[in-house]
């Protein structure tokens, strides 16, 4: 949960910032609420879909209770001005103690790509193992090909079955932790 560190840059890309230099990742706060909607309303338009507050994404409403109370845990993604500009959270699934979700993986589109997704995700399945979780799940939809391409490439395969994100989510993978 450090800070990225700046990298530097040669002659021609010292003009472009490197936006993935200066935000950092760190637990949530009852404060960031509105953004972490915002964001996550922001990015699942990019792909055409929304936010289901009165389903799937009711979480939302308190982060505290949904993942922390039963030993899961959600961060934020902070720019250096302030803002949210990515999100993730480990859900504990509170009839199956082997078993927890990954959700609310959100990254701005000028950050994909960095290296940020793939450290957001290390610090999910670092937390879910200390947790004693065995095995970690996740859904998602095939329009998130980069997201896929993450999950896949840190050992997540794809299951078959019906989802509980039937609103939006049309594929689910899996990963023994």
């Amino acid at each position: 949960m450090g800070l990225i560190r700046r990298r530097e840059h040669g002659s021609d890309e010292s003009a472009r910032p490197d936006a993935a230099a200066a935000v950092w990742i760190r637990p949530f706060r009852s404060g960031d609420a509105p953004a972490v909607r915002e964001l996550a309303s922001e990015v699942l338009s990019e792909f055409d879909l929304e936010l289901d507050p009165d389903g799937v994404d009711r979480d939302l409403d308190d982060i505290e209770r949904a993942y922390r109370s039963a030993g899961g845990e959600f961060w934020v993604v902070e720019s250096i001005d302030g803002g949210i500009v990515g999100s993730c959270g480990v859900w504990p699934d509170p009839e199956d103690p082997d078993r927890c979700e990954l959700r609310k993986m959100y990254l701005r589109p000028d950050l994909r790509g960095r290296g940020l997704g793939k450290r957001l995700l290390a610090t999910a399945i670092d937390h879910a193992r200390q947790a004693g979780r065995r095995r970690m799940e996740l859904e998602t939809n095939r329009a998130m090909t980069g997201a896929i391409g993450l999950y896949r490439s840190r050992g997540f395969r794809e299951v078959e079955g019906a989802s509980a994100c039937a609103v939006r989510c049309d594929r689910r993978f899996t990963r023994e932790l």
